[in-house]
């Protein structure tokens, strides 16, 4: 039998109240960048733009198949490709391991991160947020 990595089962519901989630997170990392002093560690901004991509994906996977990635977050970019198979493009998906690549930095790190460097990933989670948007 093969290993598919760690992923859960969820209900059919799971995926509207995931997506106010994904939203939420969203919004959180706009108001946090909005907010933002010159010289700021945008670390805290980056965090919730991580977790609004992670709930993006789970909300992707659990309306296609009713799974979720769980616990490894660099196997979701795996998971959302089986599940999404050639309606997510390349484009896509290099935006989504994009911005899950800077979940350890961003979360346990010790380097402050620049508030331009968090900008430019708002604007891939955007673009991210908008297409997983249209496939719900």
């Amino acid at each position: 039998m093969t290993r598919k990595g760690p992923r859960k089962t969820v209900a059919t519901t799971y995926w509207p109240e995931r997506l106010k989630q994904a939203r939420a997170y969203l919004e959180a990392a706009k108001q946090a960048l909005n907010h933002a002093e010159p010289g700021q560690n945008a670390n805290p901004a980056i965090s919730h733009i991580v977790l609004a991509a992670i709930a993006y994906g789970d909300c992707l996977t659990a309306k296609r198949a009713q799974v979720i990635n769980q616990q490894d977050h660099a196997a979701a970019p795996k998971l959302l490709r089986e599940v999404l198979r050639d309606t997510l493009s390349a484009e896509q998906e290099r935006h989504y391991r994009r911005v899950l690549a800077e979940k350890d930095g961003a979360q346990y790190g010790s380097r402050p991160a620049k508030l331009d460097h968090a900008r430019r990933l708002l604007a891939t989670l955007e673009e991210f947020a908008r297409w997983a948007e249209e496939q719900l």
